[in-house]
């Protein structure tokens, strides 16, 4: 009875907030990742064409991860700064990415004239381009001196959609090879790293702060307002929330004051996701919106594929408390999202079509998505 209590707190704001958020994001992720390819085959623009996982890159990711998984873990200290640099670059990037449809849309709502100003790497750029990549470095650099909580999720947010966008999986087979991979990948580096390394691997990983590279150059160039500048930094890899999140929190407080949820929680899943949608599209032959994905036409496995997340995702949190210790959170994630998948479209005859994929035609006129 103590134990069903427990899980009074999944009602808390904290968890709550964490919970609608991944959610959101994941599907939100997906949704992108399919306009996106609709934009990249409607302007024939190779320069941007995303990357189609093949069998052995999906195979390759979880080595790779582990590889990197252990720099970091003996490491960290000596290549944080640099860690974060590259990040500071790859989330302007992906600000960029993400915003720039919403200010396309405004700016052709508005009316608004946006006379080209230069051609960068073959490709145009506008003033108001010029303008929202200035915002998106001034928001970068917000976070780079502040360090807060709610500019890091911002930012994790970003480079995850950009990184579903862009990364493909061509069929439910290389999909579930990779999932597959992770599960596994994920629970030993949770469960079993203590073991071989001495400590949790990928805890350890996830609770490290980053050192500040703007308040390093500005303590050895002894500039005013120094104390304004954090020292640590969670870098966007994650997104947290604190666990008294109405009291809010203080930038660069310790972890354990956070609840947080790893990208790669949110990207894996949505990966799925952004495939199943793209299959629910080619199966729809009205043109769809996203309230006619609400429609009981057609073959709709978003809606299985979401509500299976949100529902592994809160058994991953409701485990992580009756336990009292960290949970892997693929552990139940990729039953949950994948499992319905694959059961619906075996008792609809769909497995075969989505295990093998297609490559088709995202820009038929007749399945033109509205945003």
């Amino acid at each position: 009875m103590d134990s069903l209590w427990k899980l009074l707190y999944l009602l808390e704001p904290a968890p709550l907030t964490l919970i609608l958020t991944a959610v959101a994001v994941t599907f939100g992720s997906a949704f992108r990742a399919l306009n996106y390819g609709k934009e990249m085959e409607r302007n024939c623009d190779l320069s941007e064409a995303s990357i189609t996982l093949d069998r052995s890159q999906a195979l390759m990711i979880p080595i790779m991860s582990s590889c990197s998984l252990l720099l970091m873990f003996y490491l960290f200290s000596s290549v944080s700064q640099l860690l974060t640099a590259f990040t500071a670059i790859a989330s302007v990037s992906s600000l960029f990415f993400c915003l720039s449809p919403h200010v396309a849309y405004l700016k052709s709502q508005l009316g608004l004239a946006d006379p080209f100003v230069s051609r960068c790497c073959s490709k145009s750029f506008t003033r108001i381009q010029g303008l929202l990549l200035l915002a998106c470095i001034l928001m970068v650099a917000a976070w780079l001196v502040s360090g807060h909580w709610i500019l890091n999720n911002l930012l994790g947010i970003s480079i995850c959609i950009a990184f579903v966008s862009h990364v493909r999986l061509p069929n439910i087979k290389i999909c579930a090879m990779l999932l597959v991979c992770l599960f596994v990948y994920d629970i030993f580096w949770v469960f079993f790293s203590e073991r071989f390394f001495g400590a949790n691997v990928m805890v350890s990983v996830a609770t490290q702060q980053a050192s500040n590279p703007v308040h390093t150059v500005a303590n050895s160039l002894s500039l005013p307002g120094l104390q304004l500048i954090t020292k640590k930094l969670e870098l966007p890899v994650k997104i947290v929330f604190p666990r008294n999140l109405l009291g809010g929190a203080s930038p660069g407080g310790n972890s354990a004051d956070f609840m947080m949820l790893g990208l790669g929680d949110m990207a894996i899943p949505a990966m799925l996701l952004a495939l199943v949608l793209c299959f629910d599209h080619r199966k729809t032959r009205e043109t769809v919106n996203l309230l006619d994905l609400h429609s009981s036409k057609g073959h709709k496995y978003i809606w299985y594929a979401l509500p299976g997340y949100a529902v592994g995702l809160v058994t991953a949190l409701a485990a992580g408390i009756l336990t009292h210790s960290p949970q892997p959170a693929l552990l139940y994630l990729v039953p949950s999202t994948l499992g319905p998948v694959i059961f619906i479209s075996w008792l609809r005859k769909d497995l075969v079509e989505l295990w093998e994929g297609t490559m088709p035609n995202l820009n038929d006129k007749a399945r033109q998505i509205e945003v």
